[in-house]
């Protein structure tokens, strides 16, 4: 894992120098400039820290010859969408595409029983950019928010990135700009280039979005099981101090149920899994020790506060021998 970092041409050192960061954005900026010309560029945005320091960086180095498409699919989290249009269209004066395509997603999505839910993600999300692609006139590049780790797990492993390459039907010349670098050291590029903390220090999230935590066939009723836990682990995460200390955490939903009880009656519901890991480099993750009584507290909200779910587990497994993900 070290050898990696120590053969990657990244940005080394930069947590404690940031001038290392600058001087990585004014080097990136130039090779941008050289690379597009006066060429349009095509970025999928979606909100992660990844693609929001890509697409600063082009608009450092490109300006309006960037243009964002930001495809709402049905499996982002809680108020995601709205955070995506504030930043980039409102805040950071953006060309960008907002596509509401979560009926057409899910629709789509219905019944797929495959446990690697991004091959068919992909299959569905390419022809919404080849769709707005066709609509815009002279893109000539795909930008992506490929990190070193990604290219050094690509393969069955690391189901949910699409590390280099073209899609088929995309016949674009590909922008990496931060191919080289580790998630902490992008998170340094993020702050220098003055995005908002709550991007920079947002949750990682993979391409699927929920789809990848909701395992097995995704159901809308399971997704949103998904959705309001997670949304419960995040907001108590964040009132007991952890939020901005542990590295990621989220929950999982199954595709199996088991028999509970509630208002002494039988039930038979999914169970929710708890994750939550610290990392420097994404290469190997360690579990958080997260307090017990606060364990009993998510438990409690969990199953009081999300329909169709009995129980709640919590993931002991580091990296290795698990992912970060439940991928």
């Amino acid at each position: 894992m070290e050898y990696g970092r120590q053969q990657a041409p990244g940005i080394h050192g930069a947590d404690h120098h940031p001038a290392l960061a600058e001087a990585f954005i004014q080097e990136q900026v130039a090779a941008l400039q050289k690379q597009i010309g006066d060429k349009k560029v095509l970025l999928a945005l979606s909100g992660g820290v990844d693609s929001s320091v890509v697409a600063a960086l082009l608009i450092k180095a490109v300006g309006k010859q960037l243009t964002c498409v930001h495809v709402n699919h049905g499996l982002l989290r809680k108020g995601e969408p709205e955070q995506v249009v504030e930043v980039f269209r409102h805040q950071m004066d953006a060309n960008l595409i907002y596509v509401d395509a979560v009926d057409r997603f899910l629709d789509k999505l219905a019944g797929v029983a495959d446990r690697r839910p991004n091959e068919d993600h992909r299959r569905r999300v390419h022809p919404v950019f080849e769709e707005e692609a066709r609509k815009l006139s002279g893109i000539e590049f795909l930008a992506q928010g490929t990190i070193y780790p990604d290219i050094l797990e690509s393969g069955p492993v690391k189901a949910h990135h699409n590390v280099g390459g073209l899609p088929e039907d995309l016949q674009f010349a590909l922008v990496e700009p931060l191919k080289f670098l580790f998630k902490d050291e992008v998170r340094v590029v993020g702050k220098a280039l003055g995005l908002p903390d709550s991007m920079v220090y947002r949750q990682p999230f993979p391409g699927p979005g929920l789809g990848v935590r909701c395992l097995g066939a995704i159901t809308r009723d399971r997704l949103e099981a998904v959705r309001e836990s997670d949304a419960i682990l995040r907001e108590e995460f964040a009132k007991n101090g952890l939020e901005g200390k542990v590295w990621q955490y989220f929950t999982v939903v199954p595709d199996f149920k088991s028999t509970g009880i509630r208002d002494n009656a039988r039930t038979f519901d999914w169970p929710v899994i708890i994750r939550a890991v610290n990392t420097v480099d994404a290469m190997t993750a360690t579990v958080e020790d997260v307090p017990f009584s606060l364990l009993q507290h998510l438990t409690a909200r969990i199953t009081a506060e999300v329909k169709g779910v009995n129980r709640v587990l919590f993931d002991l497994t580091p990296k290795p021998s698990g992912t970060i993900e439940w991928e």
